[in-house]
């Protein structure tokens, strides 16, 4: 009797091992997200809020809490699939949505649509696992995970907001007020400007604002446009950055919790500000600065500011494309809007000091530093940027925390020194990773044997 023996590639793996490696940490990952969503959601039941699992279901079967980021899970899980299969499943999509809309209105309740995405999208990962193979079934598969992350992530994002605010109940507001003054209060600088400019411009920059997602859903599907047709993936792109920034960035919320200039020192601060001061005129300077007591509810979400740092990562995936190559005008164009109307929105609308926007700027560029080019491996060059950028990351925040009397005392010189440090972590991404164009860089996926 003849055995065949089992193909083997490069290294003296077999072929069918090479396979099973892919499964065994997706089974693991999607393990790790399930036990996480399930502590989320008994964590809520207990405090008293919504958690991931229940806004999830009310995505399925009731009044989804985002009409944009179901749709835009979809849209990014289409990359997956041929053509024809995309325009069935938007066909089906629109359907279903269209269907709940006019339930929704029948019964009296508002115009809202997210119900026909997520369906589709749990529907498309179904199929895929069931009745595709190889390559399609991968693709398939893959692109189906990062939309579902895409949804999941906002549910994680939404319950540790609330956590923020019950596990710290006090803020450090007066703090990051007097380290913000070495920059020359910006928040307040904007808030004025806007205020004069009206309601047609502020409108723009909300929108900007809280549409975040769709933008990099759309920097995403043109950087995985050639997916399908080419059978190959990039190592590295604008997805992965965004959702490891989510995992990083919020944990620091609650090391340094902050609410912004227009809670602490607005209008807005439900009675625990201290005075009503943003954006008309600067508090005057505390020598003496203490942690507030705030609200319950409020998140601590300041400190990074995240928004920045995902608006600079955008910009970042829209200089070049993945073959390394210049982008087209208007992709460019795009990322430099939105980063700069983004900046301008978290200042502006008094959610954020400017000290919070040097914080997510640099963890933004030590967190693409470790991502990027992961072919390159971790040489030194990359040991040091990552280093470099967590050395000053963790150096702001004890600055703003333990020196923010002097940065206010000394403004000129403390500003010269977080916008140096800022400047520097700059130049020294550009040079790591813009000097030179670089190579394209694919993931290879193995072809099942016959």
């Amino acid at each position: 009797m003849l055995v065949e023996q089992p193909r083997t590639v490069a290294g003296g793996a077999t072929l069918g091992s090479r396979l099973r490696e892919p499964r065994i940490l997706a089974g693991t990952a999607v393990g790790a997200v399930l036990a996480l969503l399930i502590g989320l959601q008994v964590t809520a039941w207990i405090m008293g809020f919504d958690g991931p699992l229940a806004s999830l279901a009310r995505d399925f079967v009731g009044t989804p809490k985002s009409m944009s980021v179901p749709w835009a899970g979809l849209v990014l899980a289409l990359v997956g699939i041929s053509a024809r299969r995309r325009v069935l499943a938007l066909a089906v999509a629109i359907g279903i949505d269209a269907v709940w809309v006019a339930l929704r209105l029948i019964d009296g309740k508002p115009f809202v649509v997210g119900n026909g995405p997520t369906i589709v999208l749990a529907g498309l990962a179904v199929i895929a696992a069931v009745r595709w193979q190889g390559r399609e079934r991968f693709n398939a598969l893959k692109a189906v995970a990062l939309g579902a992350l895409l949804v999941l992530a906002t549910k994680v994002g939404d319950v540790w907001l609330h956590l923020t605010s019950a596990v710290r109940p006090t803020v450090l507001d007066e703090y990051a007020l007097l380290a913000d003054h070495a920059l020359g209060d910006p928040s307040w600088v904007l808030g004025r400007v806007l205020d004069v400019l009206g309601p047609e411009v502020y409108a723009v920059l909300h929108w900007v604002y809280i549409e975040l997602p769709v933008a990099a859903i759309a920097v995403a599907v043109w950087q995985l446009r050639r997916v399908v047709t080419t059978g190959q993936w990039p190592t590295h792109y604008l997805v992965r950055t965004f959702l490891v920034l989510g995992l990083v960035g919020p944990l620091f919320y609650v090391l340094f919790p902050v609410v912004g200039p227009m809670f602490a020192f607005g209008a807005d601060g439900h009675g625990f500000e201290v005075g009503n001061f943003w954006p008309a005129a600067l508090p005057p300077i505390d020598a003496n600065p203490s942690a507030l007591p705030f609200d319950e509810f409020t998140p601590r979400n300041c400190m990074p500011s995240m928004h920045t740092a995902w608006a600079l990562s955008l910009f970042i995936h829209t200089r070049r494309d993945i073959d390394g190559s210049r982008a087209p005008i208007w992709m460019r164009w795009g990322g430099a809007f939105w980063l700069a109307a983004t900046v301008t929105a978290t200042l502006g609308f008094g959610y954020h000091y400017g000290v919070d926007l040097v914080a997510g700027a640099v963890l933004c560029l030590t967190v693409e530093s470790a991502l990027r080019a992961p072919e390159r491996g971790w040489g030194a060059f990359r040991i040091q940027l990552v280093g470099f950028g967590t050395a000053v990351f963790a150096g702001l925040l004890l600055s703003y925390r333990y020196l923010a009397v002097p940065m206010a005392e000394y403004p000129v010189a403390a500003g010269a020194i977080v916008i140096g440090l800022l400047a520097a972590v700059a130049v020294a991404f550009h040079h790591t990773w813009f000097a030179t164009a670089p190579a394209p860089a694919i993931e290879r996926i193995p072809t099942p044997a016959a």
